[in-house]
């Protein structure tokens, strides 16, 4: 592989314990020569520990917009309600969105992919979920991303 084509892990931000078996983890990576925050899950098992192919990368300007999305939600959920919060551009036919979403009477926010092009339209599997009561810790390490995707910026 040519230089600077691999993935190189930078900076570890924090993780959310989801279970027994899976942690959220974010963290910063560069790729191509690119810095990114990348929020992925990861699981412990008998046969295979490591990330998923659950997870997100965001650039400077999704992870912004990220976070205002996040930001303006209130600490606890007022209702019981499905919301989507905001649409991101990625490129051509594909946007993040975020959004609250109840799953199993919980609630929390999926960070995920929508794709439309000429032969699917729906969500990809491109994407995460992470439980309400971990919004604050959640906003907490996109700020830190945030700061560190700035520096190495400069």
């Amino acid at each position: 592989m040519p230089q600077g084509q691999e993935f190189k892990p930078l900076r570890d931000i924090g993780s959310l314990s989801v279970s027994d078996v899976t942690q959220i983890r974010f963290y910063v990576d560069e790729y191509r020569g690119h810095r990114y925050g990348s929020i992925r899950s990861f699981i412990k098992g008998d046969h295979y520990s490591g990330p998923t192919k659950a997870g997100i990368t965001l650039n400077a300007a999704a992870l912004e917009g990220v976070i205002q999305a996040l930001c303006a939600l209130p600490t606890e959920p007022q209702a019981l309600a499905e919301k989507e919060l905001a649409r991101i551009p990625r490129r051509m036919g594909i946007e993040l969105v975020v959004r609250v979403t109840i799953f199993k009477d919980a609630t929390g926010v999926d960070m995920r992919e929508w794709v439309e092009d000429q032969s699917y339209k729906g969500w990809s599997k491109k994407g995460v979920r992470i439980p309400y009561g971990d919004l604050s810790k959640t906003i907490e390490f996109l700020k830190e991303m945030r700061k560190t995707l700035a520096e190495r910026a400069q």
